[in-house]
């Protein structure tokens, strides 16, 4: 059993979007959106700031394969796009409900849409028909909201963290240092590999077995060694014990509700859950054992992951074998907690130049004494 530094942070501790809770939690505080499009998940966050964070007041969740095929085509297929299509106008209903227009809404596209040839067509298309600009964003930025957005899962004992964000139609990866009180990201890549394209390139055998998940976890560690990212300084500390991986995804969070044997997914006791590679490595053999039939009727992975979260385990068991670390913790947020957290942050910046400028003025103003 984890320590009690490992153990899952307290519902009450924070909010469903994995900032800390205020006691003034901002209830008449202005609204917030964040819609992520990926290649296999529909995501929509809507939020007030805390003072320690946001609030979560809506969510919305729904697998649509929009990247199904594109790794054979190269092109989004009509079936999928409609299936998108049909999620978004759903987010911009709920939007709408909660009167949010314009530039509280943050709502980006990623993997599918920048690899496909028709994405830009199929980006406007959802423009006129929800209203919804979907701004497609680069693998680097993915990167770095996925970071923002699972900050306060860092240990602050730690020296170093490996945040890896598996998505569907790729994976990215960011390593930070310890930097005085903070962490400072120092390298950086992005995958081609996620849990749709890895599994559409290993079709899953009638009779799977070993060395089909090892063809998988070969795949991808190829990919990783591609990326060229070597620290000698980086290296000692995960080789010395002194740094844990984050792991964000639908595939990291199905791992832990397996280990966890949970009869339905809980987030309270899987957002901020520390693993060890063991473990990790226990639940994806627990998986494997139980074939497709039984890893549907799981109710932590349903029939819509059933054939995608062995692809998210062999991804995440080959970056533990090229980066060697005993310590996972599991992030059930991400990219969108990320996108909210820098919209507030630049919002609350003028109202701070204000303030800052009214006390100068009246300490200018101020007689002497």
């Amino acid at each position: 059993m984890p320590d009690t530094a490992g153990a899952p942070l307290r519902r009450d501790d924070r909010s469903r979007g994995g900032a800390p809770r205020s006691r003034s939690s901002g209830r008449d505080g202005p609204l917030y959106g964040a819609l992520d499009l990926g290649t296999n998940n529909c995501r929509l966050l809507i939020a007030r700031p805390s003072r320690d964070g946001f609030r979560v007041v809506d969510s919305f969740s729904r697998i649509v394969r929009l990247g199904e095929g594109l790794s054979r085509t190269g092109r989004l297929d009509p079936a999928a796009m409609d299936r998108a299509y049909e999620a978004l106008a759903q987010c911009a209903e709920r939007l709408a409900r909660r009167g949010l227009t314009g530039g509280r809404i943050s709502a980006v596209a990623t993997q599918a849409c920048r690899a496909a040839d028709n994405g830009a067509d199929f980006i406007e298309r959802v423009r006129k028909g929800t209203g919804l600009n979907l701004r497609v964003i680069d693998p680097k930025e993915e990167a770095r909201l996925a970071v923002q957005g699972c900050l306060n899962l860092f240990d602050p004992r730690t020296e170093a963290v490996l945040v890896i964000d598996v998505g569907g139609g790729s994976t990215e990866m960011s390593w930070l240092k310890r930097a005085g009180e903070g962490f400072h990201t120092i390298a950086w890549m992005s995958a081609p590999l996620g849990v749709v394209t890895l599994a559409e390139r290993h079709p899953e055998p009638a009779a799977s077995g070993l060395d089909w998940y090892e063809a998988m976890v070969a795949d991808m560690a190829a990919a990783v060694r591609a990326g060229g990212i070597e620290d000698a300084s980086l290296r000692r500390l995960f080789d010395d014990g002194k740094a844990h991986l984050v792991g964000t995804s639908g595939a990291i969070t199905s791992l832990a509700g397996i280990h966890l044997g949970l009869r339905r997914y809980q987030r309270d006791l899987v957002d901020g859950l520390w693993m060890t590679s063991g473990q990790c490595r226990d639940a994806a053999d627990r998986l494997m054992a139980l074939g497709p039939r039984g890893r549907a009727a799981e109710p932590c992975i349903g029939p819509d992951r059933a054939d995608l979260v062995l692809a998210g385990a062999a991804i995440l068991e080959a970056v533990q074998r090229i980066w060697p670390c005993e310590r996972v913790r599991v992030a059930d947020r991400g990219l969108r907690e990320g996108l909210l957290l820098q919209r507030m942050k630049q919002d609350s910046k003028p109202r701070r130049r204000r303030r800052q400028g009214r006390r100068q003025a009246a300490g200018a103003a101020a007689p002497e004494t």
